[in-house]
């Protein structure tokens, strides 16, 4: 499956692709700072993934207007919002809603399950999706928790709020 498919209609126009580009813009100071703490508190997660640390994810929250590009490799880690249009050539693409793939990523959610059930796509290179999910299986807490703890009480706020939300679809 080629990672550049953009299945996202709202990405499809001229005024799409440029909501895109200014959300990717917004949020990568943002994905930034979380990615250098995350690897900061639990380098093991680096260990588990092996051969699999160069490989580059496409995760994609269909809901949202960008896709988050992961080469979980220690020493050129690159966690960034992209543009589904230019989204780089993924070795693995794991597509679903934002809620779903951040309970997937604190292990709330059986990925499993969501696969199955067509609400997790994979495609690519299941062994490094596998490896990735096993590496945050190991991980004692919330990833996403802590992402929002970084930000004090309005970054807990808004995962409590985003939580809600998403519960009441």
């Amino acid at each position: 499956m080629s990672s550049t498919v953009d299945t996202n209609p709202r990405n499809r126009t001229i005024g799409g692709a440029v909501v895109s580009r200014l959300a990717c813009a917004a949020v990568q100071p943002i994905l930034s700072r979380v990615v250098r703490r995350v690897a900061a508190r639990h380098p093991s997660l680096f260990a588990r993934l092996g051969p699999h640390q160069s490989t580059d994810f496409l995760i994609d929250p269909i809901e949202l207007p960008f896709a988050l590009h992961l080469r979980p490799d220690p020493k050129a880690l690159v966690f960034r919002a992209v543009p589904r249009d230019a989204a780089p050539k993924a070795g693995a693409v794991i597509r679903g809603r934002f809620l779903l793939l951040l309970e997937l990523m604190d292990s709330e959610e059986d990925g499993d399950a969501a696969f199955f059930s067509r609400d997790l796509e994979v495609a690519g290179d299941t062994e490094a999706v596998v490896r990735l999910r096993n590496a945050l299986d190991d991980v004692d807490g919330s990833i996403a928790e802590e992402a929002a703890a970084m930000f004090g009480p309005p970054g807990k706020a808004i995962l409590a709020r985003l939580r809600r939300a998403y519960s009441e679809t």
